[in-house]
């Protein structure tokens, strides 16, 4: 036994780890329950067994909303990186490369995109959460004027699909000025006459929700994403009462009228294709050419 037990399932372990990759399963926070990557993958990062959605990146929803996943990427406006050369646990410098050693150089919070969704010209600007929690700073205030003016130079809808927990309080006071900033971005589309679509995803909070986010003509939410400005325990504290069941969820905010229709993530592409095409009238092929396919 000491030779099978010291020998040989060690062995047979070490391959085992070598050969299975450890993001081969995801465990479903709302059933518990195991999900092969794969399968996830063909469901749009959705559970089949309770219909959790799971964060996803800009990448992914500009291939899931564009027509047949074709876009244009829009490139970001360059800003200082590090305006107020801040530093907690880590210089602000520090946890910017990593973000971008993970998702690009170049690249912040938010990430642009040009296409068709129905035939019909849009831009869109998804945020990352996975870089510093979806957290604007100048670089998303800067973006998100970039997407308005694109869509007004090309008469093109804006849908923004925003994913932060707020304010990047690495950039202190210049972060707090992109809330009036983006909110002028959102006037710019609704003056030229343009439809600006709001999609809330999990999370939408802090100043992110206290700007644009809210300002949408029309303003649909992914099934069980967390939207509001404070946490629910900080709420809690501040008036000393129990919350509601499924506070701050997006159900909830649908009941009291200020979400106009919560869309799974499956039905999201069909539901903004026929909105816009109620606002919009499609792009004859000739005038508007197509975008090349993502590398």
């Amino acid at each position: 036994m000491n030779w099978l037990t010291n020998y040989v399932l060690p062995k047979i372990r070490a391959f085992a780890r070598r050969d299975v990759p450890d993001n081969l399963w995801k465990r479903c926070p709302g059933c518990e329950q195991m999900l092969f990557h794969r399968e996830l993958a063909a469901h749009l990062e959705v559970c089949r067994h309770c219909g959790h959605h799971f964060r996803i990146g800009s990448k992914a929803r500009f291939a899931m909303l564009f027509d047949e996943g074709l876009f244009e990427k829009i490139e970001l406006p360059r800003v200082a990186p590090d305006p107020l050369r801040f530093r907690d646990k880590k210089r602000y410098s520090e946890r910017l490369r990593e973000g971008q050693a993970a998702l690009g150089a170049g690249t912040d919070a938010v990430a642009l995109a040009e296409g068709r969704i129905g035939g019909i010209a849009a831009v869109i600007a998804a945020f990352d959460f996975d870089f510093m929690g979806g957290s604007m700073g100048v670089a998303v205030g800067e973006g998100l004027i970039a997407a308005a003016r694109r869509a007004v130079e090309h008469q093109a809808a804006l849908i923004v699909v925003p994913a932060s927990g707020g304010a990047r309080m690495q950039e202190g006071i210049l972060s707090l000025m992109q809330m009036p900033r983006t909110i002028l971005a959102a006037d710019m589309v609704k003056e030229a006459g343009l439809p600006y679509i709001v999609v809330l995803t999990d999370p939408t909070t802090g100043g992110v929700s206290a700007s644009f986010a809210m300002l949408g003509d029309i303003t649909l939410a992914e099934p069980g994403a967390v939207i509001g400005f404070a946490g629910a325990r900080v709420i809690e504290e501040t008036i000393r009462e129990k919350l509601p069941e499924r506070f701050q969820r997006a159900e909830y905010l649908l009941e009291h009228g200020m979400v106009d229709q919560v869309v799974p993530r499956s039905e999201l592409r069909p539901m903004l294709a026929r909105i816009l095409s109620l606002l919009r009238e499609p792009l004859k092929p000739e005038a508007a050419p197509v975008p090349e396919a993502p590398a």
